[in-house]
């Protein structure tokens, strides 16, 4: 078995990975000067959370070397080359400065809950644990007017320094009135509106908070959109996935520690570092669609061969995400691995176009030009929208190719 270190080095170098992983010595050494400017700074200011990474990984019983193999996981999930490995260290250890504000709308608090139901502790985790998290509904013990207040003295404390996460989509809908919240009976946007005012950055974490997601499902009854459809006039990183995966928000968190910006974005304004590259070229699986072995029906042969899922509606080739390398749960599976089809649930109205059980060549959606081969910057949006058909061509030609050989050997 490979260890995570491993399998990202394997990752970034297969073919079809569309991120640029090496990009010469003098942007590698300027970027260096930058992120010990950046965490020299870090250094020198107040601790917002008294809380430590040291403190919490011997609690857990975690050692040093459980915390540098991390360290260098983290270096190649951000796409540094492993020399940045004490960098990265350094600013996991300062994450307790850069105060967090999470505010939940339009959600069902399932990324949330992704990082609190874990089978086990893992860095991830505990680094989550580790930073500043002034302001949390699900989390926090405070209620009613007090958390009220204490959101309101951290959005002073730390005006112009905090990231601003935030779950859930955002209802427009009866001007805003299908959600309020508080005793000043807010509505979403106006609530949202107020913390991200004087945010450093915001992250969108999950597809509602991104894209609208479920909320946002045809005929979208609230009129429920992502926050970057609201707020126009700060940095918005999308973190997608239903739910997405904490260590995506881990690594975008880091890379804020480590540099004071937001991290390299696709047009979705996804991190490249997470989003860079389709699960399609990276599937445990790709061997099985490449060779035109498909599973034609729930229970058969392909089925218990782990043959490709495209014919049950995968839509691997058409969703960006690392979810195949990182994968859920500790590391433990992701929904291809434990047999189901990818529902590109890390693409704008996933739920209204990928998430049935047909392969996106049987839509009535004009494919873009060029195939699947394609960049998901060099299609922009046509790529999220379109159908497969040149998957369903690449499908045909494989299975095509798969019965002439099994012909020959007869």
């Amino acid at each position: 078995m490979l260890d995570k270190r491993e399998a990202l080095a394997q990752m970034f170098s297969a073919k079809g990975a569309k991120v640029n992983t090496n990009r010469g010595d003098e942007y590698y050494n300027s970027l260096k000067l930058i992120m010990e400017k950046r965490l020299g700074e870090l250094e020198k200011t107040q601790i917002a959370a008294k809380t430590s990474i040291v403190d919490v990984m011997e609690y857990e019983g975690l050692t040093r070397r459980d915390f540098m193999k991390w360290a260098s996981a983290a270096c190649a999930a951000l796409m540094l080359p492993p020399t940045f490995t004490p960098l990265v260290v350094r600013a996991a250890e300062l994450m307790n400065r850069v105060p967090v504000i999470w505010i939940e709308l339009q959600d069902c608090a399932g990324n949330s809950e992704a990082i609190l139901r874990s089978d086990s502790p893992t860095i991830d985790e505990l680094i989550l644990e580790t930073i500043s998290l002034e302001f949390n509904e699900t989390l926090m013990v405070a209620a009613g007017h007090q958390a009220e207040e204490h959101l309101d003295e951290a959005m002073k404390t730390f005006k112009g320094k905090y990231l601003c996460v935030v779950e859930g989509a955002i209802p427009r809908g009866m001007n805003g009135l299908y959600g309020t919240m508080g005793a000043k009976a807010e509505t979403y946007i106006e609530h949202l509106t107020r913390v991200a005012k004087d945010s450093a950055a915001i992250v969108a974490v999950g597809t509602c908070a991104t894209f609208g997601g479920v909320p946002a499902a045809s005929p979208n009854p609230t009129d429920a959109v992502g926050v970057q459809d609201i707020i126009k006039d700060k940095p918005i990183i999308n973190i997608p996935a239903c739910p997405a995966n904490p260590a995506n928000i881990t690594g975008t968190i880091l890379h804020f520690v480590l540099t004071g910006t937001i991290p390299e974005l696709d047009h979705l304004n996804r991190p490249k570092f997470a989003f860079g590259y389709r699960i399609h070229d990276n599937c445990e699986r790709r061997a099985h669609f490449d060779a035109g072995e498909f599973v034609e029906e729930w229970g058969d042969e392909g089925a218990k061969n782990n043959f490709c899922l495209y014919k049950m509606g995968c839509k691997g080739p058409m969703t960006f995400n690392n979810c195949s390398i990182v994968k859920y749960n500790s590391g433990t599976n992701w929904p291809i691995g434990a047999g189901h089809g990818c529902i590109g649930c890390s693409e704008q109205q996933f739920w209204d176009k990928f998430a049935t059980e047909r392969p996106m060549s049987d839509s009535h959606i004009k494919a873009p030009t060029g195939g699947v081969e394609k960049t998901v910057d060099e299609f922009g949006m046509a790529l999220i929208t379109a159908a497969g058909i040149g998957i369903g061509i690449h499908a045909a030609i494989s299975i095509a190719a798969g019965k002439k050989d099994g012909n020959s050997q007869n």
